[in-house]
């Protein structure tokens, strides 16, 4: 599944091309994903401009006159740019045509996305409860100090719950703990400030950096697969079980948290 750096990316790739024009045509094919597509999305759309594209959480933002398309890659979903005279294919369920002549295609095999309205002025439902961004000011150590008082799930659990902070996904959850030496299965009431504060600046430090990485892959979206990928980035934990700790060189250990496989070092992490 797309994680934040990846949709970000997705959003710097594709507002070049999209910003400022005229949505000529909306061309749905397929209007069942993971919720339906609102019938009325056509005269919504249709002859407004795109006043800017931005992101929340996972979804991507199409800014119009009179509220914004949301848009969720789900778990195989992509975004491209391609011009109007590319046939769709299977999986191509979406075009937004634009006065540019250009398409903005949704191409989503296994149908875990969504494409959905938010007028404006009014807080979609799936957006309404989400936590603060995770490279904004309003995540703080103190923030998440609150946000952990009591609990006692694990603390990657917690980090990854969008209700307490959005997109921080598995694959950075665990790169983050890992450099703030923080072993992901710690009861997340029990974690003191200072370290909370670590975890906080090292989460932001691996978002941010992943980011970076996908500047290079921008060229992708016109005509390409619209996929920047899992960033070309060293990992030290995420999919390295028994590979050697970078720090101590013990083999890397491998559990299950919430569903999800987590893995980490017992001698580093605590």
């Amino acid at each position: 599944m797309p994680e934040l750096p990846e949709v970000e990316t997705t959003c710097r790739g594709i507002e070049p091309h999209v910003t400022n024009q005229v949505v000529t045509s909306l061309i749905i094919r397929n209007c069942n994903l993971r919720w339906p597509i609102p019938d009325f999305l056509n005269e919504e759309v249709e002859g407004k401009q795109v006043r800017s594209v931005s992101r929340r959480g996972k979804y991507i933002l199409l800014n119009v006159d009179g509220g914004s398309v949301m848009i969720h890659l789900g778990m195989s979903g992509s975004l491209r740019v391609v011009t109007s005279d590319k046939e769709p294919e299977k999986h191509d369920h979406v075009d937004f045509a634009f006065s540019n002549g250009k398409l903005l295609r949704l191409t989503d095999p296994r149908r875990f996305g969504s494409v959905l309205w938010q007028p404006e002025g009014e807080h979609h439902e799936l957006l309404y409860k989400l936590g603060p961004e995770p490279l904004s000011e309003a995540f703080s150590a103190e923030y998440l100090k609150k946000s952990c008082l009591g609990r006692k799930a694990a603390i990657k659990q917690v980090i990854m719950d969008s209700h307490v902070v959005v997109g921080v996904g598995n694959i950075y959850a665990t790169e983050a703990l890992f450099s703030a030496g923080i072993d992901p299965r710690r009861t997340a009431g029990n974690i003191s400030e200072k370290r909370l504060m670590l975890l906080v600046d090292e989460i932001k430090k691996v978002l941010a950096f992943a980011i970076e990485q996908g500047g290079t892959t921008l060229k992708d979206f016109v005509g390409g697969d619209g996929k920047p990928g899992y960033f070309k980035q060293k990992l030290n934990a995420y999919g390295r079980k028994g590979e050697p700790c970078v720090q101590c060189m013990a083999p890397l250990s491998e559990v299950r948290l919430g569903q999800r496989s987590t893995v980490f070092c017992k001698h580093c992490q605590r």
